[in-house]
């Protein structure tokens, strides 16, 4: 015969005091609670003795709330979406939360079924870099009331939070400081999107070089060829027929990675001779030879400002009557390989 689970009562019961004061010791609100120390040892001592677990189902039903948020990133694996998620996580937890990760790829069918996945278990809020074609479910999320905080990205014309970079003066500085140490052939190597991290990075490139006079050398690869791990085809192609450069600006890390490997494996020389960036610093940027100048997102700042954001969402009745679109700055650090030749 199964065991009957044990239950809060079972424990105030045992221990002669209200069910009330069982449910704040278990709940971490005993200090908030004015309840002893003696009272509170008692109690979890106790739990810890029986192998209490709560009905997390049961519980979630009884208050509405989950606990739980969802972080959905383009690739988890990516290192500028790990750090940032690690970071998150740590100021979720100190505020009762837990997270779940998951990775879209970029791909609006598997954006999609994650969402509708972790709206039916009832997870409290989503903090979400979108995938392309996903605005409508965004702004039925928003209708539905479910909170939901956008990510390195947004949507032109959807009322929606989110926390994003000034990518035009991001890369525009770059662009500049590259100019600056007396580069004038300056390629830039990024992905062949529409969304607004992209095209901002593209545009601030793309004025920097105007406003200097310079003509502009870009290289756009389609994000499922990436996908498919081609973009090493695209960038070697891209070298082959502007064998003048003499700087390159990766619009990612994840490019600049590929950059690099195309470089070694079929001209090293240039590793050292070429002005190189790379937007989203890398730890492996400080030890490769040159080290690699990079455009560095403030990770604590951004996952703060989205906890900023989510936090009173959860709590509203409404979550569509004010959003916020918090733009931060970026800091470039400079690196030798981007220093003067």
């Amino acid at each position: 015969m199964k065991k009957k689970p044990v239950s809060i009562r079972n424990i105030a019961d045992e221990l002669k005091i209200s069910v009330t004061t069982v449910s704040f010791v278990l709940n971490g609100k005993a200090k908030e609670k004015h309840i002893s120390k003696e009272l509170t040892k008692k109690v979890l001592d106790y739990a810890k003795l029986i192998n209490y677990r709560p009905n997390q189902i049961a519980q979630s039903l009884r208050t509405g709330k989950s606990k739980i948020l969802v972080f959905m990133v383009e690739d988890i694996s990516n290192n500028f979406f790990s750090k940032l998620a690690r970071i998150f996580e740590d100021i979720a937890y100190e505020k009762g939360y837990k997270v779940i990760f998951c990775s879209n790829e970029n791909d609006d069918e598997k954006s999609n079924e994650l969402i509708n996945l972790f709206n039916f278990r009832q997870v409290d809020g989503f903090i979400i870099v979108p995938s392309p074609g996903i605005k409508d479910t965004i702004e039925s999320l928003i209708k539905d009331n479910i909170p939901v905080v956008l990510l390195d990205r947004f949507f032109e014309g959807l009322d929606c939070n989110s926390v994003v970079i000034d990518n035009v003066q991001a890369a525009f500085d770059a662009t500049e400081h590259l100019i600056k140490n007396k580069f004038k052939n300056i390629g830039f190597i990024t992905t062949a999107s529409d969304q607004s991290q992209m095209m901002g990075r593209l545009s601030g490139y793309e004025k920097a070089v105007e406003e200097h006079g310079l003509k502009p050398h870009t290289l756009q690869i389609p994000f499922n060829e990436i996908i498919k791990g081609r973009g090493k085809e695209y960038v070697k192609d891209f070298f082959d027929k502007h064998t003048d450069l003499d700087a390159v600006f990766y619009a990612t890390n994840y490019l600049a990675q590929s950059g690099l490997e195309v470089l070694k494996e079929n001209n090293p020389k240039l590793i050292k001779d070429l002005g190189i960036i790379a937007f989203d610093d890398n730890d492996m940027f400080k030890i490769y030879d040159p080290s690699i100048t990079s455009v560095a997102q403030p990770l604590i700042e951004i996952s703060t400002k989205l906890m900023e954001l989510m936090l009173p969402l959860l709590k509203k009745k409404d979550v569509s009557e004010t959003s916020h679109k918090i733009v931060l700055k970026t800091e470039l650090i400079v690196r030798e390989s981007s220093l003067v030749k």
